[in-house]
């Protein structure tokens, strides 16, 4: 009866062993993400940089900053509700742009394969002192694309958030 009580504990304490032992053994060197990840963070830091270049040109009026992220055929829509923009008149808007100042959170990177990925992300917005409006929060969708080795934004779309 000693003998089966001292078996039972032996093999309660064996389970409880093996279930805290990692399912596969661990990569020599450590854990190091597979390339996948690796290019899957590269990526998202590479369209983190893009949108932050794209905020910064806005902020700055910087027309030729925010050409050189925008494809040729280009088409943004804004909160403003005055329809769709093409590359032309988007970039002709940004004499008129009135950002103060913004917050970019929430940020999302959906890959759709090797030479396009969907960025979602929100901005917190504000504009100069004067301003009737103050601040504004707004949900924005991206559709980046490359094109001949460069990484382009093909569509643009901004829905405001209460």
């Amino acid at each position: 009866m000693q003998s089966r009580f001292i078996n039972v504990c032996l093999a309660w304490v064996t389970s409880l062993a093996l279930a805290q032992q990692p399912a596969t053994p661990p990569k020599p060197g450590g854990s190091q993400p597979t390339s996948s990840t690796s290019a899957e963070l590269n990526l998202k830091d590479l369209f983190q940089s893009k949108i932050k270049t794209e905020w910064e040109a806005l902020k700055n009026k910087d027309k030729k900053a925010y050409g050189e992220l925008l494809a040729d055929d280009y088409q943004g829509v804004e909160v403003d509700g005055r329809g769709e923009r093409n590359k032309i008149q988007a970039l002709n808007e940004i004499a008129d742009t009135n950002v103060f100042n913004y917050t970019l959170w929430g940020y999302k990177l959906i890959p759709l394969g090797p030479d396009a990925a969907f960025a979602i992300y929100e901005v917190n917005l504000q504009f100069p002192p004067r301003s009737v409006v103050r601040f504004s929060r707004v949900y924005i969708t991206e559709l980046w694309v490359k094109r001949a080795g460069e990484w382009k934004e093909l569509h643009y779309q901004e829905t405001h958030v209460k």
